[in-house]
């Protein structure tokens, strides 16, 4: 029995900087949820029109393509405990800030910054993981940190329209302040870690053998990660925002039934992360990580998800959601993926900005994408709307492949994962 305390002591020491990681992902989803879930009650008493609320949305996307990379070189240069209590404070007034707003620019002003603090949370994500964990826990290390945001989208509806019904709309946003002040509180404390210090970027570098200058966007290698994760990642964005319009819109079903089925097709996401993050950590295990094995693996991830292509024209509630669940799935493996494939070939002192590129990448192609997705669904063209959401799974595999040959033999390999 002690052995077993010890090593469940242990197991909590070790991981207990990934799940404050989770947390964090997890309050970024329900703080830029909460303006989507109530735009009907908001708009309505604040007398602004859909289009101002669209500019409201490109404030956030905006800021948060700017303050992904940013924060990365913050958090791999100074570590993640200053640079993720900096930022959260920032998103936090900011989410705040929105209980305030009246008009269209002081709500674009609160989406701006709200987008730029929460530019540090998958950075601080994957940089938490690479610091904490061995190598062969990484994968599954960058899935949780990562995975709050699937939950975020899970939980939000549960957790705030009661809020908003009791108290109004307004009262949301300061709750959500309070979230952000009791992860501020924990992270106060379980970032004192030693692994997590100003010190840690500095010793990892050596560790790892790799270049310890920052990666070049001139790099095929970035280039290729940034292809993998934006369009393999663009489904998950497109279902999020695409799908309750299709359903409601298409299928003919009302809230109620939206709010009691939509929570599966992000369990897809969620589920996704850590299959795939399992996945890698074994190959890993084994020595197996080097290139040919996600040139086996991308491909596959393409065509799990092609049958997403299906969803615009089936017309059964049930089949369309298993359609979205497993799109979802595979676009979650892309994220991982690709992440994993850039970690293993850079030195991990640039995790943080690594994963700000991939992530700032993604929110890029989401603010172009939703200016042809948008339209496709005002006009009903869900089958288009479908089929090009689907076809990105192939442009990721093809862009990453493609890049993935201009890498430079005389760059460093990818080194054995060791425990």
């Amino acid at each position: 029995m002690y052995l077993g305390v010890r090593r469940a002591l242990t197991w909590w020491r070790v991981w207990t900087p990934t799940v404050a990681m989770m947390l964090l992902s997890l309050l970024s989803y329900v703080d830029r949820n909460v303006l989507a879930l109530l735009s009907p009650t908001i708009l309505r008493d604040t007398g602004l029109s859909v289009t101002q609320y669209g500019w409201m949305i490109s404030a956030f996307s905006a800021a948060y393509f700017l303050g992904n990379p940013f924060w990365g070189r913050v958090l791999d240069r100074h570590g993640v405990r200053a640079g993720l209590l900096v930022s959260v404070a920032i998103w936090t007034a900011a989410s705040v800030s929105h209980a305030f707003a009246y008009g269209v620019l002081a709500f674009m002003a609160a989406r701006f910054a709200l987008g730029f603090g929460e530019g540090a949370t998958f950075p601080g994500g994957l940089r938490t993981a690479t610091l904490s964990l061995r190598a062969d826990q990484r994968a599954r290390g960058i899935a949780l940190a990562y995975s709050g945001g699937s939950l975020g989208a899970v939980i939000t509806p549960l957790l705030v329209t009661p809020i908003a019904l009791a108290w109004g709309w307004r009262a949301a946003f300061r709750v959500t302040g309070l979230f952000g002040a009791a992860w501020l509180l924990l992270w106060g404390i379980v970032s004192r870690d030693a692994r997590l210090d100003r010190a840690a970027p500095r010793l990892d570098a050596a560790a790892d053998g790799f270049d310890a200058n920052t990666p070049r966007l001139t790099d095929p290698s970035i280039q290729g990660f940034m292809l993998a994760y934006a369009f393999g990642g663009l489904p998950l964005g497109f279902v999020l925002y695409g799908a309750p319009i299709h359903l409601g819109r298409g299928l003919g079903c009302d809230q109620a039934t939206l709010g009691h089925w939509l929570w599966l097709p992000p369990l897809g996401w969620e589920v996704g992360y850590f299959f795939w993050g399992w996945i890698v950590d074994r190959a890993a295990a084994a020595g197996r990580t080097g290139p040919a094995f996600f040139r086996r693996l991308f491909p596959w991830l393409a065509l799990l998800g092609a049958p997403l292509a299906a969803a615009g024209v089936v017309r059964s509630l049930a089949i369309v959601l298993a359609l979205l669940f497993l799109g979802m799935f595979a676009s979650a493996g892309f994220v991982i993926v690709s992440l994993a494939e850039v970690t293993h070939r850079h030195s991990t002192r640039h995790g943080a900005y690594l994963a700000g590129l991939g992530a700032g990448s993604w929110s890029g192609l989401m603010t172009l994408a939703m200016l042809v997705f948008a339209p496709l669904l005002d006009r009903k063209a869900y089958p288009a709307a479908y089929a090009l959401a689907s076809a990105s799974f192939a442009v990721a595999w093809l862009g990453w492949s493609l890049a993935s040959r201009r890498v430079s033999a005389a760059s460093a390999p990818l080194p054995r994962s060791s425990a």
